[in-house]
């Protein structure tokens, strides 16, 4: 005779002296759940308006796949973080999350544990570190795409700051101000690298000689910038 109940079947395992199956755990919370919660914790969305404002926010400072937010959410409901309701369009469904009230402590104690330190992949840069295997061409033009890329970024970021009170959220113009701020001077380091990357290297005779070019002094200068940062102005 087969069963079929569930409860059944672990009811027999017990009576039988075998462990039922314990309920797999579930995996940590990552650092994209907070920020998916901290977006709930500014307003309600649904898995498309959260997608679409990670790329225009948070993919400056945490970029993740799109596909990976969609998820994101279900979880969070799972976990009496967040709930779900559905609503219309006209006659299109949608889902649309919020966050809970355990939602908004988990966030709370996520903000005050200790941050992973800073990381940056930056593909550009792993082939200026390698640029001795090919040529001064290959080499100007990734120095050339490097500064392309940062002309692109701070545009997008005068665009966004020029366009602040239409955001719809006036209540934290402050914070994105703080925010944009840094990733702003990230973007200009980057620029003023690039021209200073090019006035060097047209000083080389090739990828791997780097003639009368003086390398030792290129690092004293370094050192003593690093030095007068340190102490301050």
């Amino acid at each position: 005779m087969w069963v079929t109940g569930v409860d059944t079947v672990l009811g027999t395992m017990s009576r039988c002296g075998v462990p039922a199956p314990e309920e797999a755990p579930r995996p940590p919370r990552t650092t994209t759940s907070y920020a998916v919660l901290g977006l709930l914790s500014v307003r309600s969305w649904t898995t498309y308006e959260l997608a679409k404002q990670v790329q225009r926010s948070l993919n400056w400072f945490w970029p993740r796949a799109e596909r990976k937010l969609y998820d994101e959410p279900k979880r969070l409901v799972a976990d009496g973080l967040a709930s779900a309701h559905r609503e219309f369009t006209g006659q299109r469904p949608r889902t649309v999350y919020a966050i809970t009230g355990d939602g908004r402590d988990a966030l709370r104690q996520w903000l005050d544990s200790p941050s992973a330190p800073r990381s940056t992949e930056f593909e550009a840069m792993l082939k200026v570190f390698f640029a001795d295997a090919g040529s001064l061409d290959q080499l100007a033009a990734t120095v050339d795409a490097i500064e392309a890329g940062a002309v692109e970024r701070i545009r997008d970021l005068v665009g966004m700051v020029e366009n602040a009170g239409d955001s719809g959220f006036p209540e934290r113009r402050h914070i994105s101000a703080l925010a944009i701020r840094l990733q702003y001077l990230q973007e200009a380091a980057v620029l003023t690298w690039t021209r200073w990357a090019r006035a060097q290297i047209a000083e080389w005779r090739s990828t791997a000689d780097a003639g009368t070019w003086d390398a030792t002094a290129a690092f004293a200068e370094l050192a003593a910038d690093a030095r007068r940062i340190l102490d301050g102005p």
